[in-house]
């Protein structure tokens, strides 16, 4: 029998408290409590389309600092939850939504880093924060569009998909250069 992929964790500074509880192996079932009410969409979006289960509370001083926190604590979760057992590692979303078509292709090879397209500073800045403290590399191509709401949730949900692609359990390894450790 392997291990539950599950994680929980808290982060709380002089300005957030994030509080999140992740099972990549859910059904996408969500109880998300935020103020910020794009935030809290998009993360339920999230959690659907990962397939995740996901319960967040988040609050704090102002939307930037909720926001970043709330992408670290849940980049922290992902990469909690998955361990070390072998995973298909990578995997790419093109995902249309009304006028916008966004591409998402990732990997979680535990070398950060984030390439983002995305029209609000907020997001790009929760989208790098996600990848950063996940550990994953993150590539966010907005391919076309021009309403900015529907370019940010049409990168939610390929990022979802994504994850959940990249995080099924495989037999074996596929880098050349053992494991990759998420510590």
């Amino acid at each position: 029998m392997t291990e539950p992929r599950k994680a929980r964790l808290e982060r709380s500074t002089r300005e957030t408290k994030v509080s999140v509880e992740l099972d990549v192996d859910g059904t996408g079932k969500f109880d998300v409590d935020c103020d910020i009410q794009f935030l809290k969409h998009m993360t339920e979006t999230f959690a659907r389309y990962a397939q995740f289960d996901l319960v967040l509370k988040a609050g704090g001083d102002n939307d930037h600092h909720v926001i970043e926190d709330t992408a670290i604590a849940m980049g922290e979760a992902v990469k909690k939850a998955l361990g070390d057992a072998p995973v298909e590692r990578t995997a790419s979303c093109i995902l249309p939504m009304d006028d916008a078509l966004v591409m998402v292709a990732l990997d979680l090879v535990d070398r950060p880093y984030a390439d983002i397209d995305c029209p609000d500073p907020l997001y790009t800045h929760f989208f790098r924060s996600f990848a950063m403290s996940a550990g994953i590399t993150l590539h966010i191509v907005q391919v076309r569009g021009f309403d900015e709401h529907h370019l940010v949730e049409a990168s939610f949900k390929a990022l979802g998909k994504a994850l959940y692609g990249a995080t099924r359990p495989r037999g074996s390894l596929l880098s050349t250069k053992d494991a990759v450790k998420m510590v």
